[in-house]
């Protein structure tokens, strides 16, 4: 008879049931074993804010299987992990196998541990408790508030708004953190301001450089030098003047270590300093954890045990001596904005796996992760730094002129011995190609030569420098992670998911570590703040956190939380109820009208059109989404795309735009715009000789390619694919490189293979083709001809494992049989038993369109957890009015496809 224990990650069961022994069955939940039912109503304010828990398939049997485990047992431990979202899924468990009856008899405990190792695992059973129902509350509440908002501002959005996805509480906030940066760039105008630099000599002759920091016995503000008048005035003086030392001031600081990581700041530096993204960093995090190598990676808290501060200082103590241990242990408490659950920091759970020790047992990013955990950990225990600080002022002989330089030295490395800080934003920049300000030079490596007040110095080149101001920057995953952290807004568990989430929505896109926001996500933002201003502003959405924190720290009851914010936030809702799309589309035509027409150097309008001369251009809205239109529309047809900008400043590339004329028929090439994107076209449309309509030669833009660049000669280039490249020497294949609905590929006979986002396919060569056939080869196996048709049978490794294929019929291969094993015989029997048709796909290599719209999902601003099972879609209708719509008789399936109601689907984490 064993007790049955109940963990989240098959891994972590593993690794649990090797430290508890045989008298314990451990089972693994996969997260969340239920969510709230995908449709509207699964919240009902009219009922209390009750919730429906709908039924998934995954979940469900995970729970009989700990429903199975638990018979003839006497005890079930839930031991999830040690934060809100574990404590919920613990409450799930429980609630459903009570609803089975699989507890009667049974006592069932809460246990936790913040590392899994046998120590904390063991103390964990020997000290259970019940489970934390304000912490159960606090979940409910913001599962609660984050369904609502998502199902009641998503689809107010597709209604008001054609093209826009989804809102969230959480996400539409962040995403206006990157839209109102974005507008700060392009309203920045800079200012040019010059710096005087000149090289001296000490009277040993050793060099170092000053800058000129007073003129005339005024301070220099940062544009008192503004022109290159001034500063070439300043710097004839300069060149005119002798000096000498005026005063020389050396002081010895100290620099204190960086406490260990939390989650949020982990995220940062690996960011910084590994270029992994939020979400890499947390699902390596998360291996690791499960590993028992770190401690519990989503947590707000800096602080420590005391058993592992020991054991970091006695570590310290011997790889690097006395001196680097400080004289009593260092405490650390969280500066962050309504830190909560403050669990301990994120630590290596054995201080003597060193890195180096732990390489071969972990791969590329786990290692690497590891030893940042481990070296900022061991860090925080060591002694200060010191370091010398000079600065020399040095004065012109009437004291007119005052330079000054200076410089550092580190007199005791401390903790730096093991770990920088230096790695910031411009580092990063700089990694990534990106063009900052001027680099300033590094004061701990800077050291002045020894000089002594009223030394005579000799002056040598005098230079004068000409700088502008530059806008504020981009985010970076970073340094947006930061500021919402310093907002108070959201849970750092939260940030990676929300972060991805708004890339999947096309509302923001991540290029060179940096977020630029899309016109799609600005058109969202100023909707929102237009009309709902208070749901995305930073300070409603921090107090909304305090408040939570409240609920879980059990002084405020999380159903009046949910009362106050519901009737004030059904109200704004429906004083939207008559608002039209017209309404919607001038309030963002005026709001985004500095972004879609920035002021001309010339002083013309902006806004005037282009082809007709008296129109006034402005935002419109079709079917396929948001462009720009001339008012004098039908009589003048001039378009152009909006949101074909991504972010560098260019202009747009008008909607139809003649290149040339091919040079071997005489015929137009254009380019054009259609539903799917921009594409290439020889002609036009005509009529041939039996008066049958012939439609012209048509090419798709490749991705990547800026609708804007395209010359007349990659146009023909394109619309002459597929192109002969060679032979292949091995097989004598005619090796072709082409465009098809996957992109742009290179073949051979019946193997294909896409080029990598760097290959042009105008340009791809011999040597570069063979090498990407030969691993497309290796993914592909020829079988032989089809008994039928003589049309070959292959077997190729596909996203979800090997399947057979004849022709446009494939079968996945049964999980037991590996691709080389199969034979000819048994792939067209299991293609002639389970053979299924390929879809059909639509223009531009896009699916067919389905009888019914797509499927959109409102944000749930969910932590990021394990992986949830898939969902259903459900009609998507104010939760508010769910009982009326029920009532109502079911029509969408009468109406034609285009006008189906979109369904939003939400799911929990883990």
């Amino acid at each position: 008879m064993t007790d049955v224990v109940v963990v989240e990650s098959p891994a972590k069961a593993k690794t649990i049931e090797k430290y508890l022994g045989r008298d314990f069955t451990v089972l693994a939940s996969f997260g969340h074993v239920r969510d709230l039912e995908e449709k509207d109503g699964a919240v009902l304010p009219d009922q209390d804010f009750a919730m429906v828990w709908g039924k998934d398939g995954r979940g469900e049997a995970q729970v009989a299987k700990i429903a199975t485990a638990l018979k003839g047992a006497k005890r079930l431990w839930l031991a999830t992990d040690p934060d809100r979202e574990g404590e919920a899924i613990s409450w799930h468990v429980k609630d459903m196998l009570g609803q089975r009856g699989a507890l009667k008899g049974k006592d069932v405990q809460r246990i936790t541990f913040n590392e899994i190792t046998k120590r904390a695992v063991q103390y964990a059973v020997a000290h259970p408790r019940d489970l934390d129902i304000p912490l159960i509350d606090a979940y409910l509440a913001r599962r609660a508030l984050d369904y609502l908002v998502g199902y009641t501002l998503s689809p107010l959005l597709w209604r008001k708004l054609p093209g826009s996805r989804s809102a969230g509480r959480v996400q539409s906030v962040a995403l206006r953190l990157l839209c109102e940066r974005e507008a700060e760039i392009e309203a920045f105008k800079p200012r040019e301001y010059w710096t005087l630099e000149a090289k001296f000599f000490t009277p040993a002759g050793a060099p170092f450089n000053a800058r000129l920091t007073h003129l005339d016995g005024k301070r220099l503000d940062q544009f008192d030098l503004h022109d290159a008048g001034t500063a070439n005035a300043a710097k004839a003086r300069a060149e005119a003047a002798t000096y000498a030392v005026a005063s020389v001031e050396k002081k010895r600081t100290r620099r204190n270590p960086p406490p260990p990581f939390m989650t949020s700041t982990l995220q940062m530096e690996a960011s910084r300093k590994l270029g992994m993204g939020a979400q890499q960093a947390m699902r390596t995090a998360q291996a690791l954890y499960e590993a028992g190598h770190i401690t519990y990676m989503r947590t707000d808290g800096v602080q420590m045990s005391r058993e592992a501060i020991a054991a970091i200082r006695d570590h310290v103590k011997e790889a690097f001596g006395a001196p680097y241990m400080p004289a009593a242990p260092r405490e650390y408490t969280s500066k962050q904005k309504n830190a909560q659950e403050a669990h301990e920091a994120i630590r290596p759970t054995d201080v003597t796996r060193t890195p180096e020790a732990m390489a071969r047992e972990l791969d590329g990013a786990q290692a690497r992760l590891y030893e940042l955990v481990w070296k900022r950990a061991v860090a925080s225990q060591m002694s200060s730094a010191e370091l010398d600080q000079t600065a020399v002022d040095i004065d012109s002989s009437d004291k007119a002129l005052r330079f000054r330089a200076t410089g550092s030295v580190v007199a005791f490395d401390g903790f730096l011995k093991l770990y920088r800080e230096d790695e910031d934003d411009r580092a990063a920049d700089a990694r990534a190609g990106l063009k900052t300000a001027e680099p300033t030079e590094d004061d701990d490596t800077r050291i002045l030569p020894p000089m002594a007040e009223r030394d005579a110095l000799k002056r040598g080149d005098v230079t004068a420098s000409q700088h502008f101001t530059q806008p504020p920057p981009r985010y970076s995953e970073a340094s947006l992670v930061k500021r919402l952290e310093e907002l108070g807004i959201g849970r750092p568990s939260t940030y990676a998911s929300i972060l991805q989430r708004l890339q999947d929505l096309k509302y923001v896109t991540l290029e060179k570590r940096r977020f630029i926001a899309q016109d799609l996500g600005r058109m969202v933002t100023t909707f929102l703040v237009r009309f709902f201003d208070k749901y995305v502003d930073t300070g409603f959405t921090s107090a909304m956190e305090e408040k939570l924190d409240e609920i879980s720290a059990g002084q405020t009851d999380w159903r009046a939380v949910m009362r106050a914010f519901w009737s004030e936030f059904s109200a704004a809702v429906e004083a939207t109820r008559d608002l039209k799309i017209r309404d919607v589309i001038d309030a963002l035509d005026e709001d985004l009208g500095p972004h879609m027409f920035p002021a001309r150097a010339d002083g013309t309008d902006p806004r005037v059109c282009p082809t007709c001369g008296n129109g006034r251009l402005g935002l419109r809205l079709g079917r396929t989404g948001a462009f720009i239109g001339c008012s004098n529309y039908p009589e003048c047809r001039y378009t152009r795309p909006f949101g074909v900008d991504s972010g560098t400043g260019e202009g747009a590339a008008p909607a139809e735009q003649e290149l040339g004329e091919d040079p071997a028929t005489g015929e137009k090439v254009t380019l054009k715009r259609g539903p799917y994107g921009f594409y290439i076209q020889l002609g036009e449309p005509g009529t041939d000789a039996k008066g049958k309509p012939t439609k012209p030669k048509r090419t798709s833009l490749p991705n990547g390619v800026a609708p804007d660049t395209v010359t007349l000669d990659q146009a023909l280039g394109l619309l002459s694919l597929p192109r002969i490249i060679g032979r292949d020497p091995e097989t004598g294949d005619e090796i072709t490189a082409g465009l098809g609905r996957f992109g742009p590929y290179v073949r051979a006979g019946t193997v294909f293979k896409s080029l990598d986002k760097d290959d042009d396919v105008l340009a791809v060569g011999m040597n570069r083709a063979l090498a990407l056939l030969a691993d497309a080869r290796a993914r592909v196996r020829e079988l032989g001809p089809h008994p039928k048709d003589k049309d070959p049978v292959t077997v190729r490794k596909g996203r979800f494992g090997p399947y057979a294929q004849h022709g446009k019929t494939v079968a996945n291969l049964p999980r037991d049989v590996a691709m080389e094993d199969i034979t000819l015989e048994d792939a067209v029997a299991l293609l002639a038993e389970k053979g299924k048709a390929l879809k059909p796909r639509g223009p531009a290599g896009r699916k067919a369109a389905p009888a019914k719209a797509a499927a959109r999902k409102p944000s749930g601003d969910a932590a990021p957890g394990k992986t949830a099972a898939p969902r259903k879609a459900a009609p998507a209708k104010a939760p508010a009015r769910a009982a009326a719509a029920k009532a109502k008789p079911a029509t969408a399936k009468a109406r034609p496809a285009a006008k189906a109601k979109p369904k939003p689907a939400g799911k929990s984490p883990r």
